[in-house]
């Protein structure tokens, strides 16, 4: 697999990462083992780039992410994100980004990865009680003592994102990105100007990209599917529209409809550094296909209009 500069870093970074929270909660049932075997089977296929965070679930994610690469940590770019907090019973009681915070949770995060430091920190959500300021400048000091190497921001505006860099370099910013998310694009001109990696998550639209699921019934109990808006109601089914658009385009090409939604983001750029998840060898396998697909400027642009189509917030 090919691998790019990543941002104003010195890291290597392969087309695409691997998002782990599924592994762990959100997508209904998971096994450690089978999760363990995708982890391996990607580093073997030339995936590096391996995204967690401290609140996937209420960091059991971590500590399976770590013992996946126990053994292969020169192997990979390692990155994890604070900032959403988690009661003990699931709650999200709110997000920190007060300094203090930031290093005790940096803390726990080393600890449940069981690593020395952690590539690219993110935090998860900004705070809207804390100047970013403050946040990232705690930040900076995990830097300086060699426990961080490089910062990212989730969900961030272009404007958090200037005055996040001006207090240190933010060398990736992760926002979900797919045919039918566009929010990343309010923050490419700025990510561009900083040389600053995009990280687009749920580039498969959750995995309504895939074809796989015609109703809310075709998600598993405890899956958080079943209650997003785009999954309900007359949401789905009006969703359902873009769907066979880009199931005929998947057609064409003799391809699946997944594989035709990672090459459209791919398209974007050499700075896009999309993070799909999954489950499963065979998906991991089909995503990875992916990066062989070229597409027209005229089929990009077509692609491009796809978003108009969505009904439905979200969250």
């Amino acid at each position: 697999m090919n691998k790019n500069r990543f941002g104003n870093s010195d890291l290597q970074v392969s087309q695409l990462g691997l998002g782990c929270m599924g592994m762990s909660e959100f997508y209904g049932n998971y096994n450690d083992t089978e999760s363990i075997e995708v982890i391996h089977h990607a580093i073997e296929r030339g995936i590096n780039f391996f995204d967690t965070a401290d609140m996937y679930g209420l960091g059991k994610n971590e500590i399976l992410v770590g013992k996946a690469l126990k053994g292969k940590r020169n192997e990979v770019v390692l990155a994890t994100k604070f900032g959403v907090m988690r009661g003990d019973d699931g709650s999200f009681p709110g997000v920190n980004g007060k300094p203090e915070y930031v290093k005790q949770a940096c803390e726990n995060s080393l600890q449940r990865l069981g690593v020395d430091y952690i590539d690219l920190y993110y935090q998860h959500r900004v705070d809207p009680n804390t100047p970013i300021e403050e946040t990232v400048g705690a930040m900076s000091e995990l830097v300086k003592e060699g426990k961080v190497r490089y910062l990212g921001l989730s969900e961030a505006s272009a404007e958090v994102i200037r005055r996040a860099s001006k207090i240190h370099p933010v060398t990736a910013v992760q926002t979900e990105y797919s045919l039918w998310s566009n929010d990343l694009e309010a923050v490419i001109p700025v990510c561009r100007e900083l040389d600053i990696a995009m990280v687009p998550y749920s580039p498969l639209g959750r995995g309504f990209l895939s074809g796989k699921f015609r109703s809310t019934e075709d998600f598993e109990a405890g899956d958080f599917r079943r209650y997003n808006p785009r999954f309900r109601g007359e949401n789905f089914s009006k969703n359902l529209e873009i769907l066979e658009k880009v199931e005929e385009f998947a057609k064409s090409k003799s391809v699946t409809p997944s594989q035709i939604a990672l090459s459209w983001v791919l398209s974007k750029g050499n700075d896009m550094f999309p993070i799909p998840g999954t489950k499963r060898i065979k998906y991991l396998d089909e995503n990875i296909e992916a990066t062989t697909i070229s597409l027209e400027k005229d089929e990009i642009d077509q692609l491009d209009q796809l978003y108009k189509l969505v009904s439905g917030n979200r969250y």
